[in-house]
């Protein structure tokens, strides 16, 4: 009985770990380019981003009950190995996080918590144990169709933005406006992933409590202590950590226009809020980058580098199986060594964690110098310094230039 305790107990401050590493992450999807156009000074930014974290924490718990009873089916699995196999799970994901925040990368945290606990069950149980029709439906199809699907509202945001205030053209800061509407739009990016990433690790301490017999099994329901833990802790995490991040979206999207921005978020926003009512565990990451790639398309003069996007989808394909290796390697030590394999993996996931986090250390990043590098997300859109001229215009420059060569007037 002590020793099931321990491990919930470890299992819990994991994940809860687990969300301070989302938190981090996704800060610059919601707050990144208000940063960048000067909506936002950094501090405050990311301290509006953390508040309506915890806000959105509360409004839904759909997302929370895919995970707690949908992936992984629990009454395959007894409860003594269980819970094992979620804390190797974790420590796939969190190795991942880590991993890619010292490095500056935008990955998914979702999906490493995802391939986390499946590569954790493959190797502890067996593929009978999970539940591949949910993984598809609520998992893959979601994280193919969402950025495809903020893409074209996105498209479609800045196509109309541009036409409407058309009589700006010739005025460089004529659509400033939509700067101060990005103060909103961010802000309601971020009360979206509260709604959505914090419900994960919710679903996760659920699933613990339940196959601990903490929890009747047939409520999927998060606790209240739990809702407002997952909230409090992934807030703290969008405060604190997220700088690097920040810095790789941020000075990217310099070149992106307010207007490009205020669409690119709203489309961001409204797609997440749907997904989470559907309980669709989404990548906030992908969704804001497939965005960021419309708003460039829907803007005339914006060109999209195909190859760097190419790159972005890479990442995010290794994301999954990379973290779902890590947790099937500390799952297999856990098959191999039983309770000795917890204490080998839990003293292992706190070196990988302080070394990274040491290492982060000899170029650390903060409010005063996170936009001083420029990342493959922000390349996904290039703006042009001049548009296209369209053919009268190619026709009336020519015909000035043929007056001044023939020494006419051309005034």
């Amino acid at each position: 009985m002590e020793t099931a305790v321990v491990i919930v107990v470890l299992v819990i401050g994991l994940a809860l770990f687990f969300d301070f590493t989302n938190g981090f992450h996704d800060t610059a999807n919601a707050m990144a380019t208000p940063i960048a156009t000067g909506a936002l000074k950094p501090k405050v930014a990311v301290a509006l981003a953390a508040g309506l974290n915890l806000v959105g924490a509360f409004l839904s718990t759909e997302v929370s009950k895919t995970i707690s009873h949908g992936i992984i089916r629990e009454d395959q699995i007894t409860p003594e190995l269980f819970l094992p196999l979620i804390f190797a799970g974790l420590i796939g994901a969190i190795t991942w996080n880590m991993l890619t925040w010292l490095l500056g990368l935008p990955s998914s945290s979702s999906h490493a918590l995802f391939g986390g606990l499946i590569g954790a069950t493959l190797v502890g149980v067996g593929a009978m144990a999970i539940d591949f029709g949910v993984v598809m439906s609520k998992v893959i199809l979601p994280a193919v169709i969402a950025p495809f699907t903020a893409g074209l509202i996105a498209f479609l945001t800045t196509r109309l933005a541009y036409a409407v205030t058309r009589r700006h053209d010739k005025k460089p800061d004529g659509r400033d406006g939509f700067r101060w509407g990005q103060i909103f739009t961010s802000s309601l990016v971020a009360l979206a992933h509260g709604t959505n990433d914090a419900q994960k690790t919710m679903g996760v301490i659920t699933l613990a409590l339940i196959m601990a017999g903490w929890q009747n099994s047939a409520d999927a329901d998060p606790q209240l202590w739990v809702i407002l833990a997952c909230g409090l802790t992934i807030a703290l995490g969008t405060y604190m950590g997220g700088w690097r991040i920040i810095r790789t979206l941020g000075k990217g999207l310099t070149d992106v226009k307010p207007a490009q921005g205020f669409a690119a978020e709203t489309s961001t926003a409204s797609t997440i809020l749907a997904s989470s009512a559907l309980g669709f565990a989404l990548s906030t990451t992908q969704v804001a980058s497939g965005s960021v790639i419309g708003s460039g398309l829907g803007r005339r003069g914006s060109l999209v580098r195909w190859r760097t996007v190419g790159r972005i989808a890479i990442g995010w394909l290794l994301t999954l199986p990379a973290a779902g290796a890590v947790g099937a390697f500390a799952a297999w030590l856990v098959v191999l060594w039983g309770g000795w394999g917890i204490a080998v993996d839990a003293v292992a996931a706190v070196i990988v964690v302080l070394a990274l986090f040491m290492r982060s250390r000899r170029d650390a990043v903060n409010a005063d110098n996170a936009m001083s590098e420029v990342a493959d997300s922000g390349h996904a859109v290039k703006v042009t310094k001049n548009p296209p001229l369209t053919k009268r215009q190619r026709a009336a420059r020519k015909k000035k230039a043929d007056l001044t060569e023939n020494g006419d007037d051309p005034s």
